[in-house]
Order: C-alpha cells, then structure tokens, then sequence
C-alpha cells in the first residue's frame, strides 16, 4: 500500500503552490516599481543636466556675439592695458 502511494505521488503532477507564486509575483512588482523610480530620478537628472549645458550654451554664444569680431577677449588683453 505505501509503494502504491509512493507511485501515485510520483505520478501525478506536481501543482504549483499559488500562494508562493502570488509572493513571488509581488516581490517582482515591487523590483519593478523600484526600477521605474530609480530610472524616473536618473531621467529627471539628466534633463537637468541638458538644461543647464543649454543655458551655458546660450550664454557663451551670446557672449562671443556681444564681443567685437576678431577680438576675443582675454584676461592677458585686460592685465595689458595696466602697464
């Protein structure tokens, strides 16, 4: 009889146990979720950063436009002029 139900355990397929693969399921969502705002804080950081590149951009753009062509201005020009 217990060969018989040995044989029988075997047999039959194995269910999963719903409980553990629902904790495991959650466990994952939560991974997920961290990922998502990790990622979102390193997007938000980037963007700032980009931003911040523009803006220095445009100032040394408009800086070197404000300048007389031909004529950049320099800390040497300016410690010249004092002599």
């Amino acid at each position: 009889m217990v060969a018989e139900q040995d044989r029988d355990a075997r047999n039959t397929p194995q269910e999963p146990d719903f409980a553990q693969v629902f904790q495991e399921l959650a466990r994952g969502e939560r991974t997920a979720t961290a990922l998502e705002n990790h990622l979102d804080a390193l997007e938000k950081k980037i963007e700032e950063l980009l931003a911040k590149a523009d803006d220095e951009e445009r100032k040394l753009t408009q800086d070197t436009k404000e300048q007389p062509t031909g004529q950049p201005s320099t800390s040497l020009d300016q410690n010249t002029d004092a002599k």
